[in-house]
């Protein structure tokens, strides 16, 4: 787990080093020093944005509200144990949205943050998963993966607006360059016009590394892997079978693994597997379900005797 965790902080800093590298190299094309300097001055102003006016607006956007402690006193207690756990200064403000779709998200940060949760993802799982992809979000928000990945959205924005601005420069010295009184700088051309795609790329690698990460934390502040496993087979089961339903008779449809925003899900299941069996290596402390789902320790299996009442007059 300690290996997994250094090698995704590693692949984390590798990866936001890169955005900001290519960002910074096309500034300099432009400019030189100058370019750089008013590169990184034009990229902190969406960012400050991003972090203070973006959570609302989407939180707006969900039609989410705010749930009280007395609307929801389980799921504000499940919320506080994690964020003490996860050395918060205070807990993330939980918000409902009204959707059948089961879906989950954190946003903001610091005192800030907020988790929604959808009226689908509390009716699709049980306490248990809960708790799993609660942790998991709170993670998200521990690591500071929120504003982590605002920063990376912010620097391939502005990557995107100088790119373009690049190409229409170019469009317009097209009468020099036809005229051949300007030469046409070929490396810096094609820079100019791949690095939004890289850009972008690199993004959704940093998500995926992040996501990784957070299922890492989060299985770390609930103590149960299985739990966050569960839910993600899940939720993946219902997205399957709502594509399923959208798609033509006989069409696939595959997702190249550079475009997801999430790892697989069968890849995140079987690295949340391995923890249970870091925590768990002796396999008579494990209960291993027959349909191949995670094992779970013994005093965490499902109870399968119906209550009955005891000669002390309390039900067992």
């Amino acid at each position: 787990m300690l290996a997994q965790r250094l090698r995704n902080l590693i692949q984390s800093m590798v990866l936001v080093a890169g955005m900001v590298g290519l960002l910074l190299t096309l500034g300099w094309l432009f400019a030189g020093v100058y370019g750089m300097a008013w590169t990184l001055l034009v990229g902190i102003i969406p960012l400050v944005v991003s972090l203070r006016v973006l959570p609302a607006l989407v939180l707006r956007m969900y039609k989410a509200k705010p749930l009280s402690v007395a609307e929801a006193p389980q799921l504000h207690a499940i919320v506080n144990q994690l964020s003490r756990r996860a050395g918060l200064a205070e807990p993330p403000r939980i918000h409902y949205i009204p959707s059948s779709a089961p879906l989950i998200f954190s946003i903001g940060s610091g005192k800030g943050a907020s988790v929604a949760v959808t009226d689908g993802l509390l009716r699709l799982l049980t306490v248990r998963e809960l708790v799993g992809v609660l942790g998991h979000e709170v993670s998200h928000i521990g690591n500071s993966d929120t504003w982590v990945m605002s920063f990376a959205d912010v620097v391939t924005r502005v990557t995107r607006l100088i790119s373009l601005m690049g190409q229409v420069l170019v469009i317009l010295n097209l009468p020099l360059l036809i005229l051949g009184e300007w030469s046409l700088p070929w490396i810096p051309l094609m820079l100019m016009l791949f690095a939004p795609i890289i850009s972008a790329l690199l993004q959704l690698s940093l998500s995926r590394t992040r996501e990784f990460e957070a299922d890492l934390s989060g299985s770390k502040l609930t103590g149960d892997p299985a739990g966050l496993a569960s839910a993600l087979g899940k939720l993946e089961e219902y997205q399957q079978r709502v594509l399923k339903k959208s798609r033509l008779p006989g069409m696939k449809g595959i997702e190249p693994s550079l475009l997801r925003t999430h790892p697989v899900t069968d890849e995140r299941i079987k690295r949340l597997k391995e923890i249970v069996r870091e925590m768990y290596p002796d396999d008579s402390m494990l209960v291993c379900p027959e349909d191949g789902g995670p094992c779970v320790p013994h005093h965490m299996a499902e109870v399968s005797r119906v209550p009955r009442r005891h000669l002390n007059g309390l039900w067992h």
